[in-house]
């Protein structure tokens, strides 16, 4: 079966992300078309980037960035589980997204977005401008769900009946997606172009 990451989109305490993401792998599991995995980005401590070199070199030099890379290489699809902070995603789903190039190429993603009236969904159309840069699928198909504290109870996730019809069309064009693009991802990478910058010093 292919690889699914769903990457907890948040860090900060009280978070809401960690209970979403865990009932979105919960039902992902249960689906049964995908070998599926919760990453939490709060487990790899990554700071503010720090690497020196341009992600798509993929010369990464700390041992948190080495960490990460390896973790999210092993997938073929991903659900990033978002907030939506001021109109936007989360910096910390944004940083650790920065953090990599290759890693994220030629694979499909799906948001699981959660916020205000808007249900998160300012958050996911910023995200999905960033994610195509990196050759990454964004997909129509998601989960928003709008005025998410109505859907707590005593700390408790309960989703609404509209979020859990919406799982399973996204996992069927996550998996579509995902077989279509698993050559590409397969073959890896094109040769990096950087981007145009100031030109080397002189020796």
């Amino acid at each position: 079966m292919p690889k699914l990451q769903i990457i907890v989109g948040s860090t900060r305490p009280g978070r809401l992300a960690g209970p979403i993401a865990k009932w979105v792998f919960e039902k992902t599991a249960a689906d049964g078309r995908f070998d599926v995995e919760l990453v939490d980005i709060a487990e790899y401590g990554l700071p503010v980037l720090d690497e020196r070199h341009h992600p798509v070199l993929g010369r990464y030099e700390n041992e948190h960035t080495q960490r990460w890379a390896a973790k999210i290489q092993e997938a073929d699809a991903f659900i990033f589980v978002s907030p939506e902070y001021n109109y936007g995603p989360s910096a910390a789903l944004l940083n650790a997204f920065d953090y990599l190039g290759r890693e994220w190429m030629y694979a499909p993603v799906a948001f699981v977005s959660y916020g205000g009236i808007a249900g998160g969904l300012r958050a996911v159309q910023v995200m999905k401008q960033i994610v195509t840069t990196v050759r990454m699928m964004p997909l129509p198909d998601g989960v928003a769900l709008p005025l998410v504290m109505q859907n707590f109870e005593a700390g408790e996730f309960v989703p609404p009946p509209s979020a859990q019809r919406a799982v399973a069309p996204m996992l069927a064009e996550l998996l579509r997606w995902t077989q279509v693009l698993g050559p590409l991802r397969a073959e890896g990478p094109p040769p990096p172009t950087l981007p145009p910058g100031p030109p080397a010093p002189r020796s």
